[in-house]
C-alpha cells in the first residue's frame, strides 16, 4: 500500500482510534485528537470498521465510479480491432470520428500503444547441446578503437585526439554444451579473417580434447563467402546460418558478447586499445575457469567441460 506524503493516519493508527473508542472508552473526539484527525474523520473511520470490521480501514481509490463521458465497451472493442488491423491513432479516429487523444488514450489503457505488442510474444528456443563440440556459436562484436588517452583518463579535454578512430572486430565463439570461449580482437570481419578465427578457434577446442561438429553464424558477408564455406568443407565442419532477422537462434553468442562487455570491455578506463586488448586474456580465463555459469548449475565453463568428457551423456543407458 502506497499512503499519501501527508497523510495523517494508516491502517494501524486507524485500528488504534477504533480500539480506544470501542474497548478502552473513549470519546470519539478525543481520540481523533490523539491520532491528529479532526472528530469528523475518526467518526468515519469508526463507521467504517463497525459496517465492514479492519477491511474498511484500507485505504479506497479516489477514482470516480462512475464516468459520464468515458469511451464505452463496444467503443472500445471497435478501436481494439482497428488496431490490429495495424491502422494508426489517426486512422482509427478518422474511421470513427472520434479525437485522436482519445483514441491515443484508449490504446494505452488497453496495451496497444505500439505496434509492436500487436504482434504475439514468439515462445523462447531454449536449447542446449549434449556433447562438447556438437555446436560453436560465432559471432563479432564491432568496438571503437582507443587511439588515445581521453579526458576520463588526463582530465584534459584540451589534447583529445582529433578524427576518426575507427574500430576493432572482437570475434567470438562458444561452445553450446560447455560455454567454454574463444575470443581475438581483429581489424576487420571480413572472410579471410574470420577463415583464420575459425581455425585458431578450432585449434583452441582441440587442444581442449573437443572435436567440434558445427558452427553457427549470422548472415553476415563474410560468413556467405565462398572461402569459408570452402575453408569449412576442408575444416570437416558443417556451417549452420540464423534465421533471417532472427538473432536470438544464435542467442548463446548474443549473451556472451554482452557479458564480455561488461566485464571487460567497459569494466574498466583504458588508455589504449592495445591496453584494452591486454586485458582481454585475463578476463576470458576468468569467464572459462572461475566464473560461476547460471545455466550451467553455477559451475564455470572448463568444469561443466570436464564432467561432459568423463561422463559423456547416454553412457550407462
Amino acid at each position: 500500500m502506497k499512503l499519501h506524503s501527508n497523510a495523517r493516519t494508516c491502517p494501524r493508527s486507524r485500528q488504534l482510534l477504533v480500539d480506544r473508542v470501542d474497548g478502552q472508552g473513549w470519546t470519539v473526539r478525543q481520540a481523533a485528537a490523539a491520532a491528529g484527525v479532526s472528530a469528523r474523520t475518526g467518526s468515519k473511520w469508526l463507521a467504517r470498521f463497525r459496517a465492514e470490521g479492519l477491511a474498511g480501514l484500507e485505504d479506497r481509490s479516489s477514482a470516480a465510479r462512475h464516468v459520464p463521458g468515458r469511451t464505452t465497451e463496444e467503443r472500445v472493442a471497435a478501436i481494439a480491432a482497428l488496431r490490429r488491423l495495424r491502422m494508426t491513432a489517426a486512422e482509427i479516429g478518422e474511421c470513427l470520428t472520434m479525437p485522436v487523444s482519445t483514441v491515443s488514450a484508449v490504446l494505452t489503457r488497453i496495451g496497444l500503444g505500439r505496434r509492436s505488442r500487436l504482434e504475439p510474444p514468439e515462445p523462447p528456443n531454449r536449447y542446449q547441446r549434449e556433447q562438447p563440440g556438437e555446436l560453436l556459436h560465432i559471432d563479432v562484436k564491432r568496438l571503437g578503437r582507443i587511439i588515445a588517452a581521453g579526458h576520463r583518463v588526463t582530465g584534459d579535454r584540451r589534447g583529445q585526439a582529433k578524427g576518426k578512430a575507427g574500430w576493432e572486430y572482437v570475434h567470438v565463439c562458444v561452445d553450446d554444451a560447455t560455454r567454454l570461449s574463444y575470443v581475438e580482437v581483429l581489424d576487420d570481419e571480413r572472410g579471410p579473417t574470420a577463415v583464420g578465427f575459425l581455425r585458431r578457434a578450432l585449434g583452441f577446442y582441440r587442444r581442449h580434447g573437443v572435436t567440434v561438429d558445427r558452427v553457427m553464424t549470422d548472415n553476415g558477408s563474410a560468413y556467405r563467402s565462398v572461402v569459408h564455406a570452402l575453408a569449412c568443407r576442408t575444416l570437416g565442419v558443417r556451417h549452420l546460418r540464423t534465421r533471417p532477422y532472427r538473432p536470438r537462434t544464435n542467442g548463446k553468442a548474443e549473451r556472451f558478447i554482452r557479458t564480455m562487455l561488461d566485464g571487460w570491455a567497459y569494466a574498466a578506463i583504458y588508455a589504449s586499445s592495445a591496453q584494452r586488448t591486454a586485458a582481454l586474456a585475463s578476463w576470458l580465463e576468468f569467464y572459462n575457469h572461475r566464473r560461476p555459469h547460471g545455466s550451467l548449475a553455477h559451475q564455470p565453463p572448463i568444469r561443466r567441460l570436464t564432467a561432459l568428457m568423463n561422463n559423456p551423456p547416454g553412457q550407462y543407458s
